[in-house]
């Protein structure tokens, strides 16, 4: 197994998880390269980033709040893993489930991989009925424009081929990325895969974030970015796909 990922994680006013979150990943053999894009938290959330020392821990900050999806693109031209991942800092994800999503793409056998809380390897927390629907809803919603028989478009584990990720025009904002990419990567010849994941998911009191304007968002992404071409990324990657063939 190559050390070689790159794990990209944005964090705002996460300070009662991001330093177990941090343990936990840079534990893991194969991460070469940790990137916190501290999204102008306003609690604790730097001095707890700033106890960890680690030569692989890239600490980025923003000086205003621009959300989950800016704080990636900031920092994707930081990336130097052959392979990167996003991984939120809130602990709704394994760590130790890294390695199953990006299996994978080290077989040979992808170049994206999707961790899917609907298909559950191990355990997954009751909570929401109304946020399972309207993922559900959403995944149908973005399925019918991609193509595909996606299962989870809003999971927050996604891996690529870095190159894939780092060369992508990302235009949304919030937590559009998570409709974005799809809606990029549906129109590549890149093969795309899922990945069983466990979800311990956060109450509202706990910290979870995304909000009914998020999804009335998404809706929109999902129309906008199926609907919008982009004719340069489409053949930079098939270009990079046929030249690993």
């Amino acid at each position: 197994m190559k050390k070689n990922l790159t794990l990209i994680i944005p964090a705002y006013n996460e300070e009662a998880t991001i330093k177990k979150v941090l343990d936990k990943v840079l534990s893991l053999e194969f991460v070469m390269q940790v990137i916190v894009v501290n999204d102008c938290s306003n609690d604790n959330t730097e001095q707890e980033i700033l106890r960890i020392s680690d030569s692989r821990l890239n600490y980025i900050k923003h000086e205003r709040n621009q959300g989950k999806t800016a704080a990636i693109k900031t920092a994707l031209s930081h990336v130097k893993g052959e392979l990167a991942l996003i991984q939120d800092a809130d602990l709704e994800y394994d760590p130790d489930e890294i390695i199953f999503v990006c299996e994978p793409i080290w077989n040979d056998k992808a170049d994206v991989v999707f961790g899917s809380r609907f298909l559950v390897r191990r355990a997954s927390r009751v909570l929401y009925f109304y946020h399972f629907l309207a993922n559900k809803f959403l995944t149908f919603f973005s399925n019918l424009f991609t193509n595909k028989n996606m299962t989870d478009i809003e999971t927050g584990y996604k891996a690529f081929r870095s190159p894939l990720l780092v060369n992508m025009p990302i235009k949304s904002s919030g937590f559009g990325f998570e409709v974005e990419v799809i809606a990029n990567i549906s129109k590549t010849n890149a093969r795309i895969f899922e990945t069983p994941i466990s979800y311990y998911g956060r109450t509202y009191e706990e910290g979870k974030k995304i909000s009914l304007k998020d999804g009335i968002a998404a809706i929109w992404y999902i129309i906008y970015f199926n609907l919008k071409t982009s004719n340069s990324y489409s053949h930079f990657v098939n270009e990079f796909i046929d030249a690993r063939n």
